[in-house]
Parts: structure tokens; sequence; C-alpha cells
């Protein structure tokens, strides 16, 4: 957990505990990459509407993982939940093609907000899986 790693180097002088928020478009996978990290049951998931809290352990860490959702009335308010943040992951969705763009629009935006400057970023190409998604090297 490469990102994990970055935590604790960053923290260690610190509570072994960090908030990390999840950000992305709508059906991006955001909320089922972190069930999967919390329990493994994806059989439910709903999207966000809003956001969702999420506390995992990992080897004694505490990550408070903020789920926020991706629809696009709801974007706006994303910069409400920089304040604090210690990590963003930014999850886009490999085998939506016509969505690509809007989701790199979207994280320029994320990119020049002065409140997460600084803050690690980990962009997350999800739905990899896929037979119609985009390669790696797209």
């Amino acid at each position: 957990m490469g990102l994990l790693s970055s935590l604790r180097r960053l923290y260690r002088s610190q509570a072994d505990e960090a908030r990390i928020l999840f950000l992305g478009l709508d059906n991006a996978g955001k909320t089922t990459i972190l069930k999967l990290l919390a329990d493994g049951d994806i059989q439910t998931v709903t999207p966000t509407q809003g956001f969702h809290i999420q506390s995992l352990i990992y080897e004694g860490f505490r990550l408070n993982v903020w789920d926020i959702g991706g629809q696009r009335a709801i974007r706006p308010y994303w910069r409400n939940y920089f304040e604090t943040t210690d990590a963003l992951v930014y999850v886009f969705d490999c085998a939506d093609r016509h969505r690509l763009k809007e989701s790199g629009d979207e994280l320029s935006l994320l990119l020049e907000e002065e409140k997460i400057i600084g803050v690690p970023l980990l962009v997350l190409a999800n739905k990899q899986d896929l037979r119609h998604a985009l390669p790696a090297d797209e």
C-alpha cells in the first residue's frame, strides 16, 4: 500500500491516523473500492448521495476515508471537504471513454485548489478488468 507508506513518512510524529478524500465522477467506482477495502462486500453498492465516511485500520494505522459523491450537482461542494485532508485519491472510470475528458477536467480543477496544494495525490485508473476499458498505456 504505497499511499499508506507515504502517509506514515509524512505524519510519523503525529497520531497514526489520516484523513483521505475519495473523489471522482459518479459511477467511477469510489464506493466499490472502499467497500472492497473495508469488508469485501460489494453486493449492495449504491451511488453515494452527499458523502460517506468509512474508517479502516491497516497495520495499526487508522484511515478515515471520506467518499464524496461525484454527481455534477455535488462537485461544486467538493472543496468543502479539503480542510485537514491528508491525502486525495482521484478515481477515473477507464471503461467510460465518453467521460474521460470530463473526469480529466475535474481533476485539473482540483489541482488548482489552494487548500490541497502539497497534499499527496493518488490517481486510480479503475475498471481495468473490463474488456472495453482503455489500456494502461493510454
